[in-house]
C-alpha cells in the first residue's frame, strides 16, 4: 500500500505484479479492499494497480473534483506516475465503471480493452425512467439531494451501508466480512460527503460530459467486456444491447449465484473471466 500525490489529490492505493498494467476500479459503498480476491491472480504476470477513488477508503477527500473526468484523470496521472502510459485493461465496478467509462472516451488510445462490472452508462439511466428502474436506482436519487443524506445517514452509516449489503448480495457471507472496514472507510471525516459528491456529479457535469460525448459520435473502440450479476440490479435490463449502443466490440454475460458486488461474492469466476479477455 502506498500514497501519490497526482492531480492535486493525494491517492491511496495498492500495487502488486509485474508486466502490462491493469486498473481495477471500486464503486460506492467500497473501497479498493473489494478487489482483495482479485489481485493476487490477476498479478501473476501483469502489474495490478487498485487505488481508493478520490474521495474514499484513505485518498484525499477534497470539496470538489466528483465529475467522472476529472476522477479518471486522478486514475490516468497515477498510472503515469507509477511509469504507466497505456493501460491492458481498465476494469471498475459500480461508480468505478462509470470512471472507467469516461477514461476510455477521453483517452482511448491509452485503454488496451475495457471491463465493467454490473452497470449500463450513465446516460442510458437516465433515459429508462420507468417504474422498475426507479425502484432499483432510487438510492442514485436520493444521493443526488444537497445536505439531505448526510443529514439522514449521518447517525447510523452502519445501519445504512447495510441495508445496501443485505439487499443487493446473492451471496452475502463473501461479503459480510469486510462491513466493518467498508463502515470504517466511511465513517472518517468527509468520506460521507464525498461519496454522495460522486453521485451528485452526475447533473450537470457527468450527464453534459456523455451527452457530448453522444453527440460527438464517440463510441468506444477497443473491446469491452460486461459482466453483471445474475440477481444484480441491471439484470432486469437488456446490458450487452446497451453497451453495444456505445462500443462497437462489447460481449459479456450474468454471473450465477451473484447480486450486485461481483468481486467479492465470485471472485474466482471474476478473475476467470478477466483473464480470458485479456488473453483476447
Amino acid at each position: 500500500m502506498a500514497t501519490a500525490q497526482v492531480n492535486g489529490v493525494r491517492l491511496h492505493y495498492v500495487l502488486e505484479g509485474e508486466g502490462p498494467l491493469v486498473v481495477l476500479l471500486h464503486g460506492w459503498p467500497q473501497t479498493w479492499y473489494c478487489w482483495r480476491e482479485v489481485i493476487g491472480p490477476l498479478a501473476t504476470g501483469h502489474t495490478v494497480l487498485a487505488p481508493d477513488l478520490r474521495g474514499y477508503g484513505l485518498s484525499d477527500k477534497p470539496p470538489s473534483g466528483y465529475d467522472k473526468r476529472t476522477m479518471a484523470d486522478d486514475v490516468r496521472a497515477l498510472a503515469a506516475h507509477l511509469g504507466h502510459r497505456r493501460i491492458a485493461l481498465l476494469a471498475g465496478h459500480d461508480r468505478g465503471a462509470r470512471v472507467a467509462h469516461r477514461l476510455a472516451l477521453d483517452h482511448p488510445e491509452e485503454v488496451e480493452r475495457l471491463a465493467v462490472l454490473d452497470v449500463v452508462p450513465t446516460r442510458e439511466m437516465f433515459t429508462r425512467p420507468d417504474a422498475g428502474v426507479a425502484r432499483g436506482y432510487w438510492h442514485w436519487l436520493f444521493h443526488l439531494q444537497p445536505d439531505l443524506p448526510e443529514l439522514l445517514v449521518g447517525g447510523n452509516i452502519e445501519a445504512y451501508l447495510r441495508w445496501f449489503f443485505e439487499r443487493w448480495t446473492a451471496n452475502r457471507p463473501a461479503v459480510e466480512a469486510a462491513v466493518p472496514t467498508y463502515v470504517r472507510a466511511f465513517s472518517a471525516p468527509g468520506a460521507l460527503r464525498a461519496g454522495f459528491d460522486d453521485y451528485r456529479a452526475t447533473f450537470p457535469d457527468d450527464m453534459e460530459a456523455d451527452e457530448a460525448s453522444a453527440a460527438a459520435g464517440q463510441r468506444l473502440h477497443m473491446p469491452v467486456l460486461a459482466l453483471w450479476g445474475e440477481t444484480g440490479l441491471p439484470s432486469r435490463l437488456p446490458v450487452l444491447d446497451i453497451w453495444r449502443r456505445y462500443a462497437d466490440d462489447v460481449r459479456g454475460q450474468p454471473i450465477a449465484a451473484c447480486g450486485h458486488f461481483l468481486p467479492e461474492e465470485q471472485p474466482q469466476e471474476v478473475v476467470r473471466q478477466l483473464l480470458a479477455f485479456l488473453e483476447g
